[in-house]
């Protein structure tokens, strides 16, 4: 009986909110987090959470049991949940779809006459009159059937051909292949060597201009064309630094992302926990018409970790 009553102790402590902090804590991730909370006065007994504009965050301070990007991902996730809407249902999209004009997120809409009941999604702006945009309206039953078919290409194509969807998926997501890896880290090279010169050569002139040997005039003019050059210098490194940190990430994310495809093989049908383990977001164009009349509208879908996927034709 004892350890029934712990056990039932234990089952009650993982209350909501418990998961909620568990799902939040960055402290997982290896960071120390301080000034987490603070008392907006003395005589105030409570303390109140600091935004995190005012929290001071240390990476790398401890051993971490979660990866950042996993802890990114699962807070992307979590500002995707939504509350039940008006129909006391929490729509398979909702939260996912963006209007490819305005942004803004697409909102579910019920049409219902005595002959059908129709499903759609429609730009909040427009719905709402916020801003100037067309409705991008959109059936669900269409959206499902366009997003399912894309998800199969995608997977069965991932099962036949795993290496080949890697490196595809590496491919489009890097700055241009190995080549192109390997000019930017060439000239990262040389702009960091050219770095160092420029500041000897600062220096130098410093101490002539100390001893005599240049004039102020000389200095001020020479010094000033160096340090230009030098801050040129330091922007095109960090851009470089920038393009070549996105291609080792590519690597890194076609794996992540081959491994949430891995879980999803066999699936059969949509459902909440797919779309948000495999799909960022979807961007919704508004329809448009051929001189036949036949209605088209293009959605993009952005996976996780690697974004749109193109894959070759057959």
């Amino acid at each position: 009986m004892r350890n029934a009553s712990v056990h039932c102790w234990l089952l009650r402590k993982w209350a909501t909110n418990t998961v909620v902090h568990l799902l939040e804590n960055r402290e997982y991730t290896g960071c120390l987090v301080n000034f987490k909370t603070e008392k907006p006065s003395y005589k105030v007994k409570h303390s109140v959470e600091n935004p995190i504009e005012k929290q001071a965050i240390f990476p790398n301070h401890h051993e971490p049991i979660i990866d950042t990007e996993t802890w990114e991902r699962v807070q992307e996730l979590r500002k995707q949940r939504k509350r039940p809407n008006r129909y006391d249902e929490v729509g398979l999209f909702s939260g996912m779809l963006f209007c490819a004009d305005c942004g803004h997120v697409l909102y579910q809409q019920r049409y219902q006459n005595k002959n059908r009941k129709q499903d759609c999604y429609i730009c909040g702006s427009y719905k709402k009159r916020t801003r100037d945009c067309t409705a991008h309206f959109i059936r669900t039953d269409l959206l499902t059937a366009g997003v399912l078919s894309n998800l199969r290409q995608v997977t069965e194509y991932a099962a036949r051909h795993e290496s080949r969807f890697v490196k595809l998926l590496i491919q489009q997501n890097e700055i241009g292949g190995k080549r192109k890896t390997a000019a930017a880290t060439k000239q990262l090279e040389q702009a960091q060597t050219r770095i160092a010169e420029v500041n000897r050569i600062i220096k130098r002139l410093y101490e002539d201009n100390v001893s005599g040997k240049i004039s102020d005039e000389r200095f001020m003019e020479l010094s000033a064309d160096y340090e230009q050059e030098q801050r040129e210098l330091k922007d095109r490194a960090a851009a470089l630094q920038e393009e070549l940190s996105k291609s080792q990430a590519a690597t890194v994310n076609a794996e992540k992302f081959m491994g949430i495809v891995r879980k999803h093989l066999a699936f059969e049908e949509l459902t909440p926990t797919l779309l948000r383990e495999m799909i960022e977001k979807i961007v919704v164009h508004e329809c448009s018409y051929d001189e036949n009349g036949t209605r088209r509208q293009d959605i993009e879908i952005y996976y996780s970790f690697v974004g749109k996927i193109d894959l070759p034709e057959a």
